[in-house]
């Protein structure tokens, strides 16, 4: 199998992405989930992989959107990079692209050389696949803003990873939508 990864601009590439987001999450099925009606950030980033479908012909196979954001934990500025918008086309599972997409947005990341540490959130049906990649639980709270104003954001847990020092608790403000 041939596969090709891009990095590319969040709103550029939207048009590319959209389809494929979709038909991993199509309304019906995001209007039951706990997070269904909470308002996300657009990427900045974008990492695409493209791979054979099933007649054979190149198509976006994964994507996982990269955030660049200066948050506040514990009343001090840190600026992070965060994942979000992990998905991956129901033929195409099961064959590393996911992990391989999380690393080029965390090798993406690591060139951004102001970025201390990495988040993301998911359902806990991810969490061991986001722990045998490197990613650690944050246990504090976590603010975010929506169109109400700023909520305490709880409908998925949060996960960090270690650029240069990820913490494990305390608050994080987010300073804007959660992704």
């Amino acid at each position: 199998m041939s596969i090709e990864i891009d990095v590319l601009n969040g709103d550029a590439s939207w048009p590319r992405v959209k389809p494929l987001m979709d038909a991993v999450w199509p309304d019906h099925v995001v209007a039951k989930l706990a997070w269904g009606h909470i308002k996300w950030a657009r990427a900045n980033l974008r990492v695409l992989i493209e791979a054979p479908d099933g007649s054979g012909k190149d198509g976006l196979a994964c994507h996982v959107g990269i955030y660049f954001r200066t948050i506040m934990w514990n009343g001090r500025k840190v600026p992070i990079g965060g994942i979000g918008g992990v998905a991956t086309r129901q033929d195409c599972r099961r064959r590393g692209l996911a992990g391989l997409a999380l690393g080029a947005a965390i090798q993406t990341m690591r060139d951004h050389e102001a970025v201390r540490f990495a988040m993301l959130f998911c359902e806990p049906h991810n969490f061991a696949f986001y722990q045998a990649r490197g990613w650690h639980p944050f246990t504090g709270e976590i603010y975010a803003e929506q169109p109400e104003g700023q909520i305490r954001f709880e409908v998925m847990a949060p996960f960090v990873f270690d650029i240069s020092r990820a913490p494990c608790d305390g608050a994080i403000d987010l300073c804007g939508l959660p992704w």
